[in-house]
C-alpha cells in the first residue's frame, strides 16, 4: 500500500511538525483497555495517513481519539463562544475538521475502518467505546472469512 500525504500549506506543515504525536492519557486508557481484552495494536502509526492514535492492523481498523476543542465538536454551535483570537481559532479548527475528513476518506479508500471517539466520551464511557470497537472487529473477522 502506498502511503499518501495530503497537500498542506507551509504554515500548517510547520504547526503540525511542532506538535508531538505522543499518546494522551485518554488514548492510553483506551489502548490499555483494548490490550486487556487481548487486542494487539500499533500506536501513532506513521505508516498510515493521519498517524492514527491506535491501529488494529490485523483487522484494518484505525482509531482516533479526538480532543473536542481541536477537532471541532459541535463547532457550528461552539464557535460563537470563542473570544480571543477568534479568526485564528475558527480558521485553525475548520482546517482540522477538513483535514480529518480528507484523511478519513483516504483511509477508507484503502480499505480501513475509521473510528473516531471524543476524549470525554472515552473518559466517561470507556466500556461502551471498547464494546463498539469489538463489534467492528467481529464485522471485520466475518468479512475476512467471506473473502
Amino acid at each position: 500500500m502506498k502511503h499518501r500525504h495530503l497537500e498542506t500549506t507551509p504554515e500548517t506543515s510547520k504547526r503540525m511538525k511542532s506538535m508531538s504525536h505522543k499518546k494522551s492519557k485518554v488514548e492510553s486508557m483506551l489502548a490499555k483497555a483494548l490490550w486487556h481484552k487481548g487486542y494487539r495494536y500499533r500506536l501513532n502509526y506513521k505508516k498510515l495517513s493521519g498517524t492514527p492514535d491506535i491501529v488494529l492492523t490485523k483487522y484494518k481498523i484505525v482509531i482516533f481519539v479526538d480532543g473536542e476543542f481541536w477537532h471541532g465538536k459541535d463547532f457550528d454551535k461552539n464557535k460563537s463562544r470563542l473570544h480571543q483570537n477568534k479568526d485564528y481559532w475558527i480558521e485553525k479548527i475548520e482546517e482540522n475538521i477538513r483535514r480529518d475528513e480528507a484523511i478519513d476518506k483516504l483511509l477508507r479508500q484503502d480499505g480501513w475502518v475509521v473510528l473516531h471517539y471524543w476524549s470525554n466520551d472515552v473518559k466517561k464511557e470507556l466500556d461502551a467505546c471498547v464494546e463498539e470497537i469489538e463489534s467492528f472487529v467481529e464485522l471485520q473477522k466475518e468479512g475476512m472469512k467471506d473473502s
